[in-house]
Protein backbone atom coordinates (compact mmCIF):
# COMPACT_ATOMS: atom_id res chain seq x y z
CA UNK A 1 0.00 0.00 0.00
CA UNK A 2 1.28 3.45 -0.91
CA UNK A 3 0.70 6.46 1.35
CA UNK A 4 0.63 10.21 0.87
CA UNK A 5 0.23 13.28 3.04
CA UNK A 6 -3.22 14.79 2.52
CA UNK A 7 -2.43 18.41 1.74
CA UNK A 8 -1.68 20.54 4.77
CA UNK A 9 -3.54 18.21 7.13
CA UNK A 10 -0.35 16.28 7.92
CA UNK A 11 -2.39 13.06 7.78
CA UNK A 12 -0.41 10.27 6.10
CA UNK A 13 -3.22 8.38 4.44
CA UNK A 14 -3.37 5.37 2.16
CA UNK A 15 -3.66 6.38 -1.49
CA UNK A 16 -6.47 3.85 -1.74
CA UNK A 17 -9.20 5.09 0.58
CA UNK A 18 -12.38 3.29 1.62
CA UNK A 19 -15.65 5.00 0.67
CA UNK A 20 -18.06 3.74 3.30
CA UNK A 21 -21.40 4.86 1.81
CA UNK A 22 -22.16 1.43 0.21
CA UNK A 23 -21.80 -0.53 3.44
CA UNK A 24 -25.10 0.89 4.64
CA UNK A 25 -26.56 -1.73 2.28
CA UNK A 26 -24.91 -4.72 3.98
CA UNK A 27 -25.20 -6.33 7.40
CA UNK A 28 -23.05 -5.41 10.38
CA UNK A 29 -21.18 -8.70 10.04
CA UNK A 30 -20.47 -8.12 6.34
CA UNK A 31 -19.43 -4.53 7.01
CA UNK A 32 -17.05 -5.60 9.74
CA UNK A 33 -15.43 -8.17 7.46
CA UNK A 34 -14.94 -5.63 4.66
CA UNK A 35 -13.65 -2.82 6.86
CA UNK A 36 -11.32 -5.07 8.80
CA UNK A 37 -9.94 -6.73 5.68
CA UNK A 38 -9.29 -3.31 4.18
CA UNK A 39 -7.47 -2.24 7.34
CA UNK A 40 -5.42 -5.44 7.48
CA UNK A 41 -4.21 -4.81 3.93
CA UNK A 42 -3.10 -1.24 4.58
CA UNK A 43 -6.13 0.99 4.06
CA UNK A 44 -6.11 3.55 6.86
CA UNK A 45 -8.44 6.27 5.52
CA UNK A 46 -12.21 5.79 5.76
CA UNK A 47 -14.72 8.35 4.47
CA UNK A 48 -18.34 8.40 5.68
CA UNK A 49 -21.08 10.91 6.55
CA UNK A 50 -23.79 11.52 9.10
CA UNK A 51 -26.28 11.20 6.22
CA UNK A 52 -25.15 7.65 5.34
CA UNK A 53 -27.65 5.94 7.69
CA UNK A 54 -25.73 3.38 9.82
CA UNK A 55 -22.34 3.59 8.07
CA UNK A 56 -20.71 5.47 10.95
CA UNK A 57 -22.00 2.93 13.42
CA UNK A 58 -20.54 0.12 11.33
CA UNK A 59 -17.12 1.77 11.34
CA UNK A 60 -17.29 2.04 15.11
CA UNK A 61 -18.38 -1.59 15.35
CA UNK A 62 -15.56 -2.81 13.12
CA UNK A 63 -12.59 -0.56 13.84
CA UNK A 64 -12.92 0.95 17.32
CA UNK A 65 -10.10 -1.26 18.59
CA UNK A 66 -7.64 0.20 16.06
CA UNK A 67 -8.85 3.80 16.23
CA UNK A 68 -5.33 5.13 16.77
CA UNK A 69 -4.15 3.47 13.54
CA UNK A 70 -6.75 4.88 11.16
CA UNK A 71 -8.04 8.21 9.91
CA UNK A 72 -11.78 8.86 9.82
CA UNK A 73 -13.44 11.51 7.69
CA UNK A 74 -17.12 12.22 8.12
CA UNK A 75 -19.52 14.95 7.04
CA UNK A 76 -22.28 17.17 8.36
CA UNK A 77 -25.15 18.30 6.18
CA UNK A 78 -26.29 20.79 8.83
CA UNK A 79 -26.95 24.39 7.89
CA UNK A 80 -26.36 25.94 11.32
CA UNK A 81 -23.92 25.77 14.18
CA UNK A 82 -26.46 23.90 16.28
CA UNK A 83 -26.92 21.35 13.49
CA UNK A 84 -23.19 20.82 13.25
CA UNK A 85 -22.82 20.21 16.98
CA UNK A 86 -25.70 17.74 17.02
CA UNK A 87 -24.37 15.88 14.00
CA UNK A 88 -20.81 15.80 15.30
CA UNK A 89 -21.78 14.49 18.72
CA UNK A 90 -23.94 11.81 17.10
CA UNK A 91 -21.10 10.87 14.76
CA UNK A 92 -18.63 10.56 17.63
CA UNK A 93 -21.03 8.31 19.51
CA UNK A 94 -21.62 6.06 16.49
CA UNK A 95 -17.93 5.92 15.58
CA UNK A 96 -16.97 5.11 19.20
CA UNK A 97 -14.37 7.85 19.29
CA UNK A 98 -13.87 11.27 20.86
CA UNK A 99 -12.57 12.97 17.71
CA UNK A 100 -12.69 12.77 13.92
CA UNK A 101 -9.63 13.41 11.82
CA UNK A 102 -11.58 15.33 9.20
CA UNK A 103 -15.04 16.89 9.42
CA UNK A 104 -16.45 18.09 6.10
CA UNK A 105 -19.40 20.31 5.24
CA UNK A 106 -21.52 18.03 3.07
CA UNK A 107 -22.24 19.63 -0.31
CA UNK A 108 -23.35 23.06 0.96
CA UNK A 109 -24.87 25.56 -1.47
CA UNK A 110 -22.18 28.11 -0.69
CA UNK A 111 -18.68 28.31 0.81
CA UNK A 112 -19.21 28.51 4.59
CA UNK A 113 -17.11 31.24 6.17
CA UNK A 114 -16.41 32.45 9.74
CA UNK A 115 -18.47 35.61 9.27
CA UNK A 116 -21.64 33.79 8.19
CA UNK A 117 -24.66 34.35 10.41
CA UNK A 118 -25.66 30.66 10.40
CA UNK A 119 -22.70 29.94 12.69
CA UNK A 120 -21.69 26.61 11.20
CA UNK A 121 -18.10 27.60 10.41
CA UNK A 122 -17.71 29.13 13.87
CA UNK A 123 -19.03 25.87 15.33
CA UNK A 124 -16.50 23.96 13.25
CA UNK A 125 -13.68 26.11 14.64
CA UNK A 126 -14.94 25.61 18.18
CA UNK A 127 -15.05 21.85 17.66
CA UNK A 128 -11.48 21.92 16.40
CA UNK A 129 -10.36 24.00 19.38
CA UNK A 130 -12.08 21.47 21.67
CA UNK A 131 -10.18 18.60 20.07
CA UNK A 132 -13.25 16.96 18.54
CA UNK A 133 -12.08 17.74 14.98
CA UNK A 134 -8.53 17.73 13.68
CA UNK A 135 -9.03 19.13 10.17
CA UNK A 136 -11.74 21.03 8.29
CA UNK A 137 -12.99 20.06 4.85
CA UNK A 138 -15.86 20.54 2.44
CA UNK A 139 -17.43 18.47 -0.35
CA UNK A 140 -18.96 19.72 -3.58
CA UNK A 141 -20.44 18.62 -6.87
CA UNK A 142 -20.13 22.15 -8.30
CA UNK A 143 -16.72 23.16 -9.65
CA UNK A 144 -17.15 26.89 -9.04
CA UNK A 145 -17.78 26.35 -5.34
CA UNK A 146 -14.94 23.84 -5.05
CA UNK A 147 -12.51 26.32 -6.60
CA UNK A 148 -13.76 29.11 -4.33
CA UNK A 149 -13.29 26.91 -1.26
CA UNK A 150 -9.72 26.03 -2.27
CA UNK A 151 -8.79 29.66 -2.85
CA UNK A 152 -10.44 30.83 0.40
CA UNK A 153 -7.72 29.39 2.63
CA UNK A 154 -10.43 28.17 5.02
CA UNK A 155 -10.28 24.47 4.17
CA UNK A 156 -7.68 21.77 4.69
CA UNK A 157 -9.36 19.47 2.15
CA UNK A 158 -11.87 19.59 -0.68
CA UNK A 159 -13.76 16.55 -1.92
CA UNK A 160 -14.99 16.57 -5.53
CA UNK A 161 -16.03 14.04 -8.21
CA UNK A 162 -12.99 13.11 -10.31
CA UNK A 163 -12.52 10.19 -12.65
CA UNK A 164 -10.94 9.13 -15.91
CA UNK A 165 -13.75 10.84 -17.86
CA UNK A 166 -13.61 14.14 -15.97
CA UNK A 167 -13.40 17.29 -18.07
CA UNK A 168 -10.16 19.28 -18.33
CA UNK A 169 -11.87 22.02 -16.30
CA UNK A 170 -12.58 19.59 -13.47
CA UNK A 171 -9.08 18.14 -13.61
CA UNK A 172 -7.58 21.64 -13.29
CA UNK A 173 -8.70 21.41 -9.66
CA UNK A 174 -5.76 19.05 -9.10
CA UNK A 175 -3.18 21.75 -9.77
CA UNK A 176 -5.18 24.39 -7.90
CA UNK A 177 -5.23 22.22 -4.77
CA UNK A 178 -1.51 21.53 -5.15
CA UNK A 179 -0.85 25.27 -5.41
CA UNK A 180 -2.78 25.98 -2.20
CA UNK A 181 -1.62 22.80 -0.40
CA UNK A 182 -5.24 21.66 0.00
CA UNK A 183 -5.85 17.92 0.20
CA UNK A 184 -7.94 16.72 -2.75
CA UNK A 185 -10.25 13.77 -2.15
CA UNK A 186 -11.75 12.29 -5.31
CA UNK A 187 -15.27 10.94 -4.94
CA UNK A 188 -16.97 8.70 -7.52
CA UNK A 189 -13.79 7.48 -9.26
CA UNK A 190 -15.93 4.89 -11.08
CA UNK A 191 -18.82 7.30 -11.80
CA UNK A 192 -21.18 5.36 -9.58
CA UNK A 193 -20.19 2.05 -11.15
CA UNK A 194 -20.54 3.08 -14.80
CA UNK A 195 -16.82 2.89 -15.60
CA UNK A 196 -16.25 -0.70 -16.58
CA UNK A 197 -12.44 -0.72 -16.69
CA UNK A 198 -11.44 -0.43 -13.04
CA UNK A 199 -7.68 -0.82 -13.68
CA UNK A 200 -7.76 2.08 -16.15
CA UNK A 201 -9.80 4.22 -13.76
CA UNK A 202 -7.35 3.39 -10.97
CA UNK A 203 -4.26 4.10 -13.07
CA UNK A 204 -5.68 7.40 -14.35
CA UNK A 205 -6.14 8.86 -10.86
CA UNK A 206 -2.92 7.32 -9.52
CA UNK A 207 -0.93 9.61 -11.84
CA UNK A 208 -1.87 12.55 -9.56
CA UNK A 209 0.15 12.18 -6.37
CA UNK A 210 -1.93 14.75 -4.46
CA UNK A 211 -5.29 13.06 -5.19
CA UNK A 212 -6.77 10.48 -2.80
CA UNK A 213 -9.70 8.61 -4.36
CA UNK A 214 -12.34 7.11 -2.12
CA UNK A 215 -13.56 3.86 -3.63
CA UNK A 216 -17.09 2.87 -2.70
CA UNK A 217 -16.93 -0.75 -1.55
CA UNK A 218 -19.91 -3.04 -0.93
CA UNK A 219 -18.64 -6.50 -1.95
CA UNK A 220 -15.51 -8.45 -1.09
CA UNK A 221 -14.70 -8.94 -4.78
CA UNK A 222 -14.61 -5.15 -5.20
CA UNK A 223 -12.26 -4.80 -2.25
CA UNK A 224 -10.04 -7.62 -3.51
CA UNK A 225 -9.68 -5.96 -6.91
CA UNK A 226 -8.72 -2.63 -5.32
CA UNK A 227 -6.21 -4.30 -3.02
CA UNK A 228 -4.61 -6.07 -5.99
CA UNK A 229 -4.39 -2.80 -7.91
CA UNK A 230 -2.91 -1.07 -4.86
CA UNK A 231 -0.29 -3.78 -4.33
CA UNK A 232 0.88 -3.53 -7.95
CA UNK A 233 -0.39 -0.25 -9.47
CA UNK A 234 -0.85 -0.66 -13.22
CA UNK A 235 0.82 1.63 -15.72
CA UNK A 236 -1.40 3.97 -17.69
CA UNK A 237 -0.56 2.42 -21.06
CA UNK A 238 -1.94 2.84 -24.58
CA UNK A 239 -4.58 0.15 -24.13
CA UNK A 240 -5.89 1.88 -21.02
CA UNK A 241 -5.99 5.24 -22.78
CA UNK A 242 -7.99 3.65 -25.57
CA UNK A 243 -10.47 2.26 -23.04
CA UNK A 244 -10.71 5.65 -21.32
CA UNK A 245 -11.37 7.45 -24.61
CA UNK A 246 -14.06 4.94 -25.49
CA UNK A 247 -15.79 5.46 -22.13
CA UNK A 248 -15.52 9.22 -22.51
CA UNK A 249 -17.29 8.97 -25.87
CA UNK A 250 -20.00 6.63 -24.58
CA UNK A 251 -20.68 8.68 -21.45
CA UNK A 252 -20.41 12.13 -22.99
CA UNK A 253 -23.14 14.58 -22.05
CA UNK A 254 -25.33 14.56 -18.99
CA UNK A 255 -25.93 11.35 -17.10
CA UNK A 256 -26.93 10.44 -13.57
CA UNK A 257 -23.90 9.93 -11.29
CA UNK A 258 -26.02 8.18 -8.63
CA UNK A 259 -25.13 10.64 -5.88
CA UNK A 260 -28.58 10.19 -4.33
CA UNK A 261 -29.25 13.84 -3.49
CA UNK A 262 -32.52 13.58 -5.43
CA UNK A 263 -34.01 11.25 -2.82
CA UNK A 264 -36.45 10.67 -1.27
CA UNK A 265 -38.94 10.49 -4.14
CA UNK A 266 -42.65 10.95 -3.30
CA UNK A 267 -43.48 8.27 -5.88
CA UNK A 268 -40.90 5.88 -4.41
CA UNK A 269 -38.86 5.79 -7.62
CA UNK A 270 -35.28 4.51 -7.09
CA UNK A 271 -33.99 7.48 -9.07
CA UNK A 272 -30.19 6.91 -8.84
CA UNK A 273 -30.61 3.57 -10.60
CA UNK A 274 -33.72 4.22 -12.69
CA UNK A 275 -32.38 7.45 -14.23
CA UNK A 276 -29.41 5.61 -15.74
CA UNK A 277 -30.94 2.20 -16.34
CA UNK A 278 -30.18 2.08 -20.07
CA UNK A 279 -26.51 2.74 -19.32
CA UNK A 280 -26.49 0.02 -16.68
CA UNK A 281 -28.08 -2.46 -19.09
CA UNK A 282 -25.34 -1.80 -21.63
CA UNK A 283 -22.37 -1.63 -19.26
CA UNK A 284 -23.09 -4.23 -16.56
CA UNK A 285 -24.48 -7.80 -16.44
CA UNK A 286 -28.02 -6.87 -17.48
CA UNK A 287 -29.88 -9.93 -16.15
CA UNK A 288 -29.89 -8.54 -12.60
CA UNK A 289 -32.04 -5.60 -13.77
CA UNK A 290 -34.68 -7.64 -15.63
CA UNK A 291 -36.18 -9.38 -12.62
CA UNK A 292 -39.80 -8.96 -11.54
CA UNK A 293 -38.56 -6.79 -8.68
CA UNK A 294 -36.81 -4.36 -11.01
CA UNK A 295 -39.72 -4.32 -13.43
CA UNK A 296 -41.89 -3.22 -10.51
CA UNK A 297 -39.38 -0.56 -9.48
CA UNK A 298 -39.23 0.84 -13.01
CA UNK A 299 -43.03 0.90 -13.27
CA UNK A 300 -43.02 3.49 -10.46
CA UNK A 301 -41.82 6.01 -13.05
CA UNK A 302 -45.37 6.00 -14.43
CA UNK A 303 -46.48 7.53 -11.12
CA UNK A 304 -44.09 10.49 -11.45
CA UNK A 305 -46.01 13.73 -10.99
CA UNK A 306 -43.06 15.87 -12.10
CA UNK A 307 -43.16 17.63 -8.74
CA UNK A 308 -39.65 18.92 -9.43
CA UNK A 309 -38.14 17.94 -6.09
CA UNK A 310 -35.54 15.66 -7.66
CA UNK A 311 -34.48 18.16 -10.29
CA UNK A 312 -34.22 20.97 -7.74
CA UNK A 313 -31.86 18.87 -5.60
CA UNK A 314 -29.67 17.54 -8.41
CA UNK A 315 -26.16 19.05 -8.07
CA UNK A 316 -25.58 18.45 -11.80
CA UNK A 317 -28.68 20.35 -12.92
CA UNK A 318 -30.20 17.33 -14.69
CA UNK A 319 -33.76 17.23 -15.97
CA UNK A 320 -34.43 14.16 -13.86
CA UNK A 321 -38.08 13.55 -14.87
CA UNK A 322 -37.02 13.54 -18.53
CA UNK A 323 -34.20 11.11 -17.81
CA UNK A 324 -36.62 8.82 -15.98
CA UNK A 325 -39.06 8.78 -18.88
CA UNK A 326 -36.31 8.09 -21.40
CA UNK A 327 -34.88 5.28 -19.30
CA UNK A 328 -38.29 3.67 -18.80
CA UNK A 329 -38.78 3.66 -22.57
CA UNK A 330 -35.34 2.15 -23.14
CA UNK A 331 -35.91 -0.41 -20.40
CA UNK A 332 -39.17 -1.62 -21.94
CA UNK A 333 -37.58 -1.82 -25.36
CA UNK A 334 -34.88 -4.10 -23.94
CA UNK A 335 -37.52 -6.30 -22.31
CA UNK A 336 -39.30 -6.71 -25.65
CA UNK A 337 -36.05 -7.57 -27.41
CA UNK A 338 -35.35 -10.37 -24.94
CA UNK A 339 -38.79 -11.94 -25.10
Amino acid sequence: MEFTVLGRTGLRVSRTAFGVLPIQRVTFAEARMLLWKGFEHGINFFDTARAYSDSEEKIGYALADVRDQIFIATKTHGTSGDDLNIHLNTSLHCLKTDYVDLLQFHNPDCVPRPEDEDGRYQAMLAARDAGKVRCIGVTYHRLDLAREAVASGLYDTVQFPLSAISSPEDLALVDLCREHNVGLIAMKPLCGGLLANAPAAFAFLRQYDNVVPIWGIQRECELDELLELSADPPALDAAMWQSIEQERAELSGNFCRACGYCLPCPADIPIPMAARMTLLLNRMPYQQFLTDVWQEYMSHIEQCTECGQCASRCPYGLDTPRLLRENLEGYRERLLQLR
